[in-house]
């Protein structure tokens, strides 16, 4: 016999989603048909919310309390440099293994790093800004037209000063 329903718990469910699209309900019923939720409201809910990423893959937290979804987007470092890249959304379905061979700026890298720091396990600031610097050398883009590795070195050699928190 099933636990009695306690309207006050809150539950908690992580999806990877695709930003502005309605995801298929059939993935989405086994997580939250238990939890007592209608999965095409909470997918259209979800695709209003992910709206501003718009063709990428973004982290979403469902937070579920007395039948209730709470939709909040968790970005990653990744999507953060992609989206400041500025390049037009794309249909997955149609372009494959595209290459983001953009170039954004130091600062927008500060930017991001203090959006991500909350979830970084670093002690220190430059080593968030090291973090999404590596993530920008995974994604391929350059940052004020050099290469990340570059910057990340010029950290290290103490040449390069990185802003405070």
């Amino acid at each position: 016999m099933p636990p009695k329903f306690n309207p006050n718990e809150i539950k908690v469910v992580y999806l990877r989603y695709t930003g502005g699209e309605v995801g298929a309900t059939s993935a989405l019923a086994p997580k939250i048909g238990p939890l007592g939720l209608s999965p095409k409201k909470v997918g259209d809910d979800t695709a209003k919310a992910t709206g501003d990423w718009k063709g990428l893959q973004i982290m979403v937290k469902l937070s579920i309390q007395n039948r209730q979804a709470q939709t909040k987007v968790l970005p990653s470092a990744s999507t953060l440099i992609i989206k400041a890249l500025k390049e037009p959304p794309r249909d997955k379905k149609k372009q494959k293994n595209i290459k983001h061979s953009g170039n954004i700026t130091f600062d927008e890298i500060v930017n991001i790093a203090r959006q991500m720091q909350h979830q970084s396990l670093a002690r220190e600031f430059s080593r968030t800004i090291k973090e999404v610097l590596g993530t920008a050398l995974s994604v391929d883009c350059n940052v004020d037209s050099r290469h990340p590795h570059d910057i990340i070195d010029d950290i290290n050699n103490s040449i390069f000063e990185c802003p405070a928190s």
